[in-house]
């Protein structure tokens, strides 16, 4: 038995608080002891062995209590675990079940487990007998014990983003897997004893499966949404750590970004018990998260709470994390334009947790929106790293691993400004895409969030900045000129090119990232 299977046996079989799990439909929690999680793992766990030994499980589906507890029986079927997105909204039911048994084939997944609606979709298209539903199998009636099967395989195989290439799939080894929950409890100063967890972010994604994962090693009370209730309704989140009380909760840069846009519109509530809120996954609007913190003093939330950090699915999850009770810190940068002097800001995003290092490995091109800084590409090593991507060579945990983003070091911590590979060249300065965004998000008519600054080709008929964008609003023209003007004269880079389309148009990532770099490739080149 692995140490984090022990561990996590351990810390479910004598924890006496519960797993909240949402029904979305009639809004109302149900709890569910972690000693009821433990024994519906056990019961998956005979299941997997029943449909014949596995090596890999798929597990696919909202977060019902069945699934969530077939995370850890896969564990203890000695197989690995990969948790995989549903459909993306408006995508054909039938192609995304293909898509997904063909990807379930390419990482060794011979057994998938789902249930609801997209257990009906996968099985419509399931000619191999592999996918079963979960629901049934996971019960909670026990009355045996059933010992972990040992086993080297990995714990997880998580797919990457692909924000800027193909996605793949990183191979987390038990003991990594540990290491990053460890790293992250000292950080954040768990105490099983006050502390309770709340989240509404996808499992499939490495931020929404640690965060549970962390919960469930401390025991602690724990409250599991899904990512489309959240969605449907962004306000939701706000009631739910009101009703849980919640301590500790986290989210990507968007969600706060949209609470606090609108927070003259929510409801009266308490958030005073929030202690900790990591804003990881994407880059870290400074503006944004100072307006979120502002906006929800009124409700009794304390600003120090907000975590940015750093991670990736590599590292399993967190390579840095901002301590709590810090808030948000910032890095403010003088930028010289043909306009004059601007300022930018770039959140600060802490020291690496035990366990992990970072260097910054330097580069041999200037970067205009850090200028003064000793800017390079971040590289990290540690206990949390992959053991490999699938099908590639094993990687050493203790080499140095490049990230492809770039960033420098503050007193404070790791400050990431962007990607390698993202970088926009113009008339000679290097620059970051996602001030450039930021700035065209609040322009009238433009869907804040789904903004994509690129370079067009240097054999363009125009080569230089182009933005595309998703509208909503009535006049284009009049919006696509005011863009512009606000763009150069903020961020001194007059735009080559506008383009609109339709909301819902840009392509992203499984966890909602935009492809800066599809878009270059596509849609940038299709209307020239």
């Amino acid at each position: 038995m692995s140490r984090l299977v022990d561990q996590l046996s351990a810390a479910l079989t004598s924890s006496p608080h519960d797993l909240h799990v949402l029904n979305a439909d009639h809004e109302t929690w149900t709890p569910h002891s972690w000693g009821e999680v433990h024994a519906r793992a056990q019961n998956f766990a005979e299941a997997v062995h029943d449909h014949g030994p596995a090596q890999a499980v798929a597990l696919i589906g909202e977060p019902s209590i069945e699934l969530l507890s077939a995370i850890f029986g896969s564990w203890l079927a000695g197989a690995s675990v990969a948790l995989l997105p549903g459909p993306v909204r408006g995508a054909d039911p039938g192609q995304w079940a293909e898509a997904t048994l063909s990807r379930c084939q390419n990482i060794g997944a011979t057994a998938v487990y789902s249930h609801g609606d997209r257990l009906a979709d996968l099985q419509s298209r399931d000619d191999q007998r592999c996918v079963h539903d979960v629901s049934p199998l996971a019960h909670a009636q026990r009355s045996t014990t059933l010992s972990a099967v040992g086993t080297d395989r990995p714990a997880i195989l998580q797919g990457t983003a692909g924000s800027t290439g193909t996605p793949k799939t990183a191979q987390l080894s038990h003991d990594a897997v540990l290491a990053n929950i460890s790293g992250i409890s000292e950080r954040v100063g768990i105490d099983r004893g006050t502390d309770s967890g709340l989240s509404w972010l996808p499992l499939y994604h490495d931020m929404g499966l640690t965060f549970l994962l962390t919960t469930a090693l401390s025991g602690l009370p724990s409250y599991q949404a899904p990512t489309s209730a959240f969605s449907a309704m962004p306000f939701r989140w706000l009631g739910w750590l009101a009703h849980s009380r919640a301590t500790l909760t986290a989210a990507p840069n968007f969600a706060y970004n949209v609470l606090g846009k609108y927070a003259s519109r929510l409801p009266d509530c308490d958030l005073s018990s929030i202690r900790f809120a990591l804003n990881g996954g994407e880059p870290v609007d400074c503006a944004g998260m100072a307006r979120f913190a502002t906006e929800m003093q009124r409700f009794g939330f304390d600003g120090g709470a907000l975590s940015p950090a750093y991670g990736m699915a590599e590292s399993t999850c967190a390579v840095s994390v901002t301590p709590p009770g810090n808030g948000l810190q910032f890095d403010e940068v003088r930028v010289t334009t043909d306009d004059g002097e601007m300022l930018r800001r770039h959140a600060v995003l802490g020291n690496a947790i035990s366990g992990m290092e970072i260097r910054i490995e330097p580069v041999d091109f200037p970067v205009a929106e850090a200028a003064g800084r000793d800017v390079g590409e971040v590289q990290v090593r540690g206990d949390s790293m992959m053991s490999g991507y699938l099908g590639d060579t094993p990687c050493d945990p203790g080499n140095w691993f490049g990230t492809g983003d770039l960033g420098y070091f503050t007193d404070d911590g790791l400050v990431v400004c962007g990607r390698v590979k993202e970088l926009i060249h113009i008339a000679g300065r290097n620059v970051f895409p996602s001030e450039i965004e930021r700035i065209a998000g609040q322009v009238p008519g433009v869907r804040e969030g789904s903004v994509v600054a690129v370079g067009s080709d240097e054999q363009s008929a125009r080569p230089g900045l182009v933005i595309a964008a998703e509208f909503r609003g009535g006049d284009e023209e009049e919006t696509r000129v005011t863009l512009v003007r606000k763009v150069a004269s903020e961020c001194g880079v007059v735009p080559a090119k506008v383009l609109f389309v339709e909301p819902g148009t840009l392509p992203r990532t499984s966890s909602g990232k935009l492809r800066r770099l599809e878009v270059q490739r596509t849609l940038v080149a299709d209307r020239g």
